[in-house]
């Protein structure tokens, strides 16, 4: 394997994560990818290992065992990981706080919050003992404003943005860029999430506007972490042209 950097990406299997994987092995970027679907990481990596050296991890990060055992199972090679990208996330439901199902609320705050919680403490000891890395939070505009029948989405993105924030603090005496990239809507398979299934409902969010795509994000990300050492972008929002808030969309 080549010396080039080693990112850590969770949610690999679909939008962000997928697209920025990709782009990542254009540039030479070493890949250790993490998701939930199995065949969707082989696919990925007989695709991408042709450019960079690239290991799986099959896991669900809600589940704080398995979290610690894949990623401490990494080859020696693959332990050093530069850069940390905290992609996985999703939203369930979309109904007034009264109407929320507690699966839901669970789900969302067990992905969002503990998920990325579990994965950083997995990952920072070793950034800590060279004292270099960098790790990128991926959280949303909902994690600015509150929306309507938004309230445990938007509380889950709000955790997100005060752990980032956290983490900046405590991992500042250890040279450690912290950083979190806020997108507004970008068409991936979220909605479909959201709406079960459906995907027809799905579809009609991104209609009569052009929303994101996950390599608009994708491109963020990497030139994130492609800025000079000294140089730390610590929180990005971005939104298409036509999305001025959650709520505030220009729809033909």
């Amino acid at each position: 394997m080549n010396k080039n950097k080693i990112a850590l990406i969770t949610g690999a299997t679909s939008g962000i994560g997928m697209a920025t994987a990709k782009l990542f092995a254009q540039n030479n970027i070493n890949l250790v990818l993490c998701g939930r679907r199995q065949e969707r990481l082989d696919t990925l990596k007989r695709g991408l290992e042709k450019e960079v050296a690239v290991h799986t991890l099959t896991f669900d990060v809600r589940n704080k065992t398995t979290v610690f055992e894949q990623i401490n199972s990494l080859p020696p090679e693959f332990l050093d990981i530069d850069i940390l990208i905290n992609n996985a996330g999703n939203a369930h439901g979309l109904e007034p706080i009264q109407d929320g199902s507690l699966e839901d609320w669970d789900a969302m705050l067990d992905i969002n919050v503990k998920g990325l919680l579990y994965v950083s403490k997995a990952v920072i000891p070793n950034m800590i003992a060279k004292k270099s890395g960098h790790i990128i939070n991926i959280g949303s505009t909902a994690g600015k404003e509150v929306y309507p029948k938004g309230n445990v989405y938007c509380a889950s993105k709000h955790a997100v943005d005060a752990i980032n924030q956290g983490m900046r603090i405590d991992l500042n005496p250890y040279n450690i860029k912290i950083g979190a990239v806020n997108p507004g809507m970008v068409e991936t398979e979220f909605s479909e999430v959201r709406f079960k299934g459906n995907t027809e409902k799905a579809a009609k969010v991104y209609q009569g506007f052009k929303p994101l795509q996950p390599e608009d994000i994708a491109d963020i990300i990497h030139f994130v972490v492609t800025r000079p050492y000294h140089v730390n972008i610590a929180d990005l929002v971005v939104m298409s042209t036509a999305q001025a808030s959650s709520t505030i969309v220009n729809k033909n």
